[in-house]
């Protein structure tokens, strides 16, 4: 395995010390991870004896916003230092060991209090929602929505950020004082009081407690806790020795190490920038000495970090609730990506191979054992993986099927004496599963305010009006701009939160324009994936080049190139009528051959963004690409003849100046 230099291992640090997560330690950090624990062996527990919806939801919050307030630091320390003018805190220790944070007296305070205001409705469940439903709510059942709400946006300005709470106030605010609008506006409302609004957030299964919350507490939870499973077992070694020892010969081999890497990496991680910085501190080496410039290296190592959440058979957060609005399967959903993640990374390989000529990399050998051996060895850490597949395909749901792939995945850990599980690694893979779904929970109980806000108001609708009407009623246009608003949507919150968000309110607009569900849904999510690697923020770009310590910027650009095809296919499943074969609906013989071509489009589009061809060839190159992805006949075959006269152009042109 790779070491990292010092250099390295010190931006690795850095990126690690961004996070807002505090370092616990003694007695408070041994308590928090007990309740991590036991909050991951309930959620394994109710799989298989199942407790009432909202009583479940609220249970987990329960444990969940507390362990938020007390892991997550408030961020505020540096401006009320500013603010009363008092001096910085010495600075850290040198020695590279990190002393233990203590949360402050508030952050006690908020968490006896979210356990409070969550324990409360428990105590006597069905008064408690006979109440909101009846519109019934006493004083002490207002005070404590009020208080859950605004716990619910400190959580959310901890652990992602000002811009999504900021969003949520904005929607609270446009519920409560909707009246002041003009009625005959479109967006306008006659109001709703306090009690109205925590009457919908607070007491049903429309806001806080909605299908956010129970994907959260159910299908995240699950496989985080199975991907902790993972990784303690050794699997994520395992998939990364296997990916250096598989492309060992050619000068490409660098990148599609890499890439092969993140995307098993992915089934781990379940998050783009994590899977960007976990293979970056490995792989960033290893693409220095094949002769990779650190921008390009950058885009390769991001590119295969936000695959990871394309990609069955875990895919990212938002999958999770697809199933849930479309009322199918989670199989039915992996279905639904297994062709464009085959394009994706089709496109990501191509341009790794155009790349490896244009930079003249070379061959890197790296110390691992042979494929075979690695396999006979250690194969048994792909079973679980395909196990969840296969349990799906016979009926089992979602979370049994996780649930029975963590049970396998711990029992084959004790094959590896170096990753044996024994009491401890368990206690710690309970935790860790609990602990990492901390931000997605307080994302997702926060997405309520949003979604119980806009039910109770109207709003998704009549936002979806305006949009087809500046759209023209024309499906080019307002396909166009949903993709440009979930993108820009995805600058300010987190994949969960922008795909929640233009679900209810983009998803209508494509739905009056006869967009079927799934195909409107596949196509947010993945351009609210797709906002991760989108300048200019681009956080796995970001993470990626504090690694390789190149240009932020060109990183970005680099990283686009090397997904673009992830931007342009969700547009053939929704503007074209075969689209829906790249989601494998439809007849086979149909989707067998709208893949195809949609592969050629992929090559002609890592043709026009390489750098081996000159602007002649890639302009044709592009327009071939574009005329392909209508998959219709008379576009398919244009494209064709175009895509073959840049082909020859640049075959010619290759032999007159073979430079």
């Amino acid at each position: 395995m790779t070491e990292l230099s010092d250099r390295e291992s010190e931006l690795v640090s850095a990126h690690e010390q961004e996070r807002p997560a505090r370092r616990l330690g003694g007695p408070l950090k041994l308590g928090v991870w007990v309740m991590g624990g036991l909050l991951s062996a309930y959620s394994l527990v109710v799989v298989f004896r199942p407790v009432e919806t909202i009583q479940h939801r609220m249970t987990f919050l329960a444990v969940a916003l507390p362990l938020v307030f007390l892991c997550y630091r408030s961020g505020l320390a540096p401006f009320a230092r500013r603010l009363l003018r008092r001096p910085e805190p010495p600075p850290a220790p040198q020695d590279g060991e990190r002393r233990a944070e203590w949360p402050s007296p508030m952050d006690w305070v908020l968490a006896a209090m979210a356990l409070a205001v969550l324990v409360y409705p428990l105590l006597d469940i069905d008064a408690f929602r006979d109440r909101g439903s009846g519109a019934a709510l006493t004083d002490v059942d207002v005070v404590a929505g009020v208080v859950l709400t605004v716990l619910l946006l400190e959580a959310v300005r901890r652990t992602v950020g000002w811009s999504f709470a900021i969003i949520c106030l904005l929607f609270l605010l446009y519920t409560y004082y909707g009246s002041y609008l003009p009625i005959d506006w479109t967006i306008g409302h006659s109001g709703f009081d306090i009690g109205q609004i925590v009457s919908q957030l607070y007491t049903g299964t429309e806001g806080f407690f909605g299908v956010p919350m129970q994907v959260a507490a159910s299908y995240i939870i699950l496989f985080t806790i199975y991907g902790a499973v993972l990784d303690y077992s050794g699997a994520s070694k395992f998939f990364i020795d296997l990916s250096f020892a598989a492309f060992r010969r050619s000068r490409a081999a660098p990148g599609r190490t890499v890439t092969t890497a993140g995307f098993l990496l992915g089934t781990v991680s379940g998050s783009g920038v994590a899977t960007t910085v976990s293979l970056g501190s490995v792989a960033w080496p290893v693409l220095r000495r094949a002769g990779y410039p650190k921008e390009a290296a950058g885009g390769i190592l991001a590119a295969g970090g936000i695959g990871a959440i394309l990609s069955p058979p875990t895919l990212g957060a938002a999958a999770f609730i697809i199933a849930e609005y479309l009322g199918v399967g989670y199989l039915q959903v992996l279905l639904y990506a297994t062709i464009p993640t085959l394009l994706y990374y089709l496109g990501i390989f191509l341009a790794i191979e155009i790349d490896s000529r244009h930079f003249g990399t070379q061959a890197v050998q790296v110390d691992t054992p042979g494929v075979g051996r690695l396999l006979l060895r250690f194969g048994y850490h792909f079973s679980s993986l395909l196990l969840i597949v296969v349990l799906m395909a016979l009926d089992r749901s979602a979370f049994q099927s996780v649930v029975i792939a963590t049970a396998i995945a711990f029992l084959l850990s004790f094959l590896d004496p170096r990753h044996r599980m024994g009491p401890k690694r368990v206690g710690q893979a309970l935790a860790r599963g609990t602990l990492e779904v901390l931000p997605v929970t307080a994302v997702c109980a926060a997405a309520g305010i949003i979604v119980g806000t806009i039910t109770l108001t109207g709003l998704g609708q009549n936002l979806a009006d305006i949009i087809v009407d500046l759209g023209a009623g024309n499906l080019v246009i307002t396909t166009a701009m949903a993709a440009v608003a979930v993108l820009l949507l995805g600058l300010a919150v987190p994949v969960t939160a922008s795909f929640i968000i233009a679900a209810v309110i983009i998803g209508p607009a494509l739905f009056d324009l006869g967009v079927t569900r799934p195909e409107a849904y596949m196509f947010v999510f993945y351009y609210a994936v797709l906002s991760e690697v989108s300048p200019p923020t681009a956080l796995s770009a970001v993470a990626a080049a504090a690694i390789t310590g190149g240009n932020t910027y060109r990183t970005m650009m680099m990283t686009w190139r090397y997904t673009l095809p992830a931007f342009l296919v969700p547009f053939a499943f929704v503007l074209t009528p075969n689209g829906q074969a790249l989601l494998a609906q439809g007849p086979l013989g149909t989707v067998l051959l709208m893949t195809a071509v949609s592969a050629v489009a992929v090559a002609a589009l890592a043709m026009a963004t390489g750098g081996l061809a000159r602007w002649p060839e890639r302009l044709l190159a592009a327009v071939a690409a574009v005329l392909l992805l209508f998959l219709e006949p008379v576009p398919i075959v244009t494209g064709l003849a175009v895509l073959a006269v840049a082909v020859a152009l640049h075959l010619f042109r290759s032999r007159r100046d073979p430079k």
